[in-house]
């Protein structure tokens, strides 16, 4: 992903550097990857980011966000 100059953030997505649009969420963030919302969880910076807050949790410069599937099996 890249979006460089002054509108866009550069983050770590899952130990990847890229640069955002400077409003995108994690909500956005996820459609941007293409990620299917079932079965993921995201933490951002460390924190755990409820599904519920997705749609308003801005990313900021720096930002480190772990994006997580979860794999059947036993």
């Amino acid at each position: 992903m890249s979006a460089q100059g002054a509108a866009g953030v550069s983050l770590l997505v899952n130990g990847e550097a890229c640069v955002v649009p400077a409003t995108t969420t994690v909500e956005g963030l996820l459609a941007l990857f293409g990620v299917d919302r079932r079965g993921v969880a995201v933490a951002l910076d460390g924190e755990v980011v409820p599904r519920s807050s997705w749609s308003h949790a801005q990313l900021a410069d720096g930002s480190r966000v772990e994006i997580v599937g979860a794999a059947a099996g036993g």
